[in-house]
């Protein structure tokens, strides 16, 4: 399978010199999926706890970044990654795969869920991005060549099978900052809440790609270097790995394996 790179050009933005990356491989986004408010509300009590709640931790920094994530910032990755799981076993129930709910358990510092799904054996990482956005990306900190997550390495071998890209719309982090709240570190439960719940959450699934095209991008190095912008505005706090949308596997060819599977 060929990955394709992203187009890389010096350009001077607003008195800048910038190292800056363009797509080549797109793929539109195309909404499967709508979200119920019972699930939104799921996933609102799960990543209000693990974040202005402090019933549990998630990550201030990106592994090999330095950028400090407050609680409002925190709270919509947290949301965005959660319902695009709990979207993707939805679209999997509606073809006949089950598998256990994604995890809402709070994790204190130093744990975490070490699995997004499980679905017949096969172990599924689940990615989500933006409406517009077209990267799966991993942060190349946390994999070693042989393509295992190496924070999990000595928990469960930190081996994946897939890694599936998902997309939402609205955009969270535009959302939160039009409300003023992507910087703030204490908001109420219930104004927040509300803000959430206002909205509905539509997804796209991109598609996905298997632990040895993974195993070719790293070989390959297809990389996006800290420092870099995506676009000419988005500045890359991490290294990462990435594969463009257009260049993802379709997912029923994933819901044919995981079938076959059973």
């Amino acid at each position: 399978m060929t990955f394709n790179r992203l187009n890389k050009e010096i350009r001077n933005v607003e008195g800048e010199s910038r190292h800056c990356n363009f797509w080549t491989s797109k793929k539109n986004f195309s909404p499967a999926i709508i979200l119920d408010n019972e699930t939104i509300l799921k996933v609102f009590q799960f990543s209000f706890d693990m974040t202005f709640g402090e019933k549990g931790v998630h990550r201030a920094h990106r592994s090999g970044g330095t950028h400090y994530r407050k609680n409002g910032e925190l709270f919509i990755n947290t949301f965005q990654g959660k319902i695009a799981e709990f979207g993707i076993y939805n679209y999997f129930l509606e073809k006949g795969i089950k598998s256990d709910e994604p995890d809402l358990a709070t994790w204190g510092e130093g744990k975490w869920d070490t699995t997004d799904l499980v679905v017949n054996g096969k172990k599924l990482n689940v990615k989500s991005t933006k409406s517009k956005g077209h990267l799966l990306l991993l942060e190349t900190k946390d994999w070693n060549e042989e393509g295992k997550y190496i924070p999990n390495l000595e928990i469960d071998g930190g081996e994946y099978d897939y890694f599936i890209l998902a997309r939402a719309d609205p955009d969270g982090e535009r959302i939160m900052k039009d409300k003023r709240l992507y910087f703030s570190n204490d908001v109420s439960n219930q104004i927040l809440k509300n803000i959430i719940l206002n909205v509905e959450w539509k997804f796209d699934i991109v598609g996905f790609i298997t632990i040895n095209d993974l195993i070719n991008v790293i070989s390959e190095k297809i990389i996006i270097k800290r420092g870099e912008y995506l676009n000419q505005w988005t500045r890359m706090d991490a290294e990462n790995y990435y594969v463009q949308s257009g260049d993802m596997n379709n997912i029923d060819e994933l819901i044919k394996r995981l079938k076959s599977n059973s």
